[in-house]
């Protein structure tokens, strides 16, 4: 009799080593749609770095920093619009060639991105055990694809730094009741206006000590560069903070914020401010009053997040590459979703609900506002509600995030740095982390 044709043997699914390749391929086709993602930001070409560097050569030939200008297609002219603090840290560079500093700018931000992907993953890992080096790595690879971090490397723009300040200081490395809490945030305000709005939510949520070392910090920071260039101090703080001009067009696309959303309406006129404050206003007390109901509740995360989407929404020019906050909101809605108990009919709604607002979050910050569509260089208002929708998509993510983002509770706190003492000395008491 003919032989039976053997049965191939089945694939075990939950084989340790088939999970491991299925892991593996997984996040290997992730990585594999990077270059595509990225292929539309290399028009860029470190665009903003190389107006810094020329601005810094320009300052190092004696000339007033704020009188840099550089002609442009899109915004008219440009100027170095930082504060005179970040042009300190930036003129070393300057003595380096230009491909160096791309290096090193590009290199830092990917470390930051590894980072504070680390930071914001390790506790959700440990909470519901999923696989370690899997999850950060797809975690760090759906950070680099979303637009916020393209927009960022692909400028040579310094936000990773800030962020990188924000979270050591609120969230990660900084003790609560340390002396050093508040460093990062004031640092990070002395180099760009933004993050100053966390020395808000420190006074918010009562944390006065961070709060004055906040502003002392920042206060110090701005001093130490107004005794090397004074004149150029006092100009920034005088007139050039003031001219949002100089930092581009407020009706460009590129602007997610209420005011940019305004501008793209009465464009090629600016719109009218005394509709602009009282949303500003209304922005800020809800969203702050979110932001401290968090933090009350232990989730100091979403009352970070929460802060940093106010943020954006009232600066009157708020770049896609300001908007670091989409990823840590997802991080929060991915989390809430896998503490939620599906057994239950409201438990099964509420993890669906939060899974596809997770799902679309990231949908929209990698495909973004404007590395995929040319909305045209010339000044004009908004033309149907269909444009209106898509050039503001940031803007009503934010809105929509700062009502629904959920507080996770005690259970969602960051691990504080525990110490125990170990001796006493003439200065008090010493202690080591455990």
């Amino acid at each position: 009799m003919p032989a039976e044709p053997a049965t191939p043997p089945s694939v075990d699914l939950d084989d340790p080593g088939s999970r491991t390749a299925r892991r593996f391929v997984g996040a290997l086709a992730l990585a594999a749609v990077l270059p595509a993602l990225y292929l539309p930001g290399t028009i860029h070409n470190f665009f903003d770095l190389k107006i810094y560097m020329a601005a810094m050569d320009w300052w190092a030939a004696g000339n007033p920093l704020y009188d840099y200008v550089q002609p442009d297609r899109v915004q008219g002219e440009l100027y170095f619009t930082y504060p005179p603090f970040a042009a300190l840290l930036l003129l070393p560079f300057s003595w380096l060639k230009l491909g160096a500093t791309v290096a090193i700018f590009t290199g830092l931000t990917l470390l930051g991105v590894v980072v504070t992907t680390k930071w914001l993953l390790d506790p959700v890992i440990r909470r519901h055990r999923l696989p370690h080096l899997f999850t950060l790595v797809v975690g760090v690879l759906l950070v680099l694809g979303v637009e916020s971090t393209r927009e960022t490397i692909t400028f040579g723009q310094i936000n990773m730094l800030l962020v990188v300040l924000i979270l050591a200081d609120l969230l990660f490395a900084v003790p609560r009741d340390s002396r050093w809490a508040g460093v990062g945030i004031g640092l990070a305000a002395a180099l760009k206006l933004f993050p100053a709005i966390f020395v808000i939510y420190l006074l918010a949520t009562r944390r006065w000590r961070a709060a004055v070392v906040a502003g002392a910090t920042a206060a110090g920071a701005t001093l130490l560069a107004a005794a090397v260039a004074p004149g150029d101090s006092w100009l920034f703080w005088t007139h050039e903070l003031w001219a949002t001009d100089r930092v581009g067009r407020t009706d460009y696309t590129g602007n997610q914020s209420l005011f940019g959303v305004l501008s793209r309406l009465t464009a090629p006129e600016e719109p009218n401010r005394l509709v602009w404050l009282p949303l500003v206003a209304v922005v800020i007390g809800y969203g702050l009053w979110r932001a401290v109901r968090a933090s009350q509740a232990g989730d100091a995360l979403t009352g970070l997040t929460l802060t940093g989407l106010v943020a954006a929404l009232i600066s009157p020019i708020t770049w896609t590459h300001h908007i670091y906050w989409f990823i840590p909101a997802v991080v929060i809605l991915a989390d809430a979703a896998l503490g939620t108990d599906p057994r239950t009919a409201a438990g099964a709604r509420r993890r669906r609900r939060l899974v596809i607002l997770a799902v679309a979050v990231i949908a929209i910050i990698v495909y973004g506002v404007v590395s995929f569509y040319d909305w045209g260089i010339t000044p004009s208002p908004t033309g149907s509600p269909w444009e209106f929708l898509l050039r503001n998509g940031y803007v009503w993510l934010c809105l929509v995030l700062l009502v629904v983002l959920p507080v996770r509770g005690e259970a969602a706190q960051i691990p504080k740095r525990q110490t125990r003492k170990v001796g006493h000395s003439s200065r008090g008491t010493h202690s080591s982390v455990i």
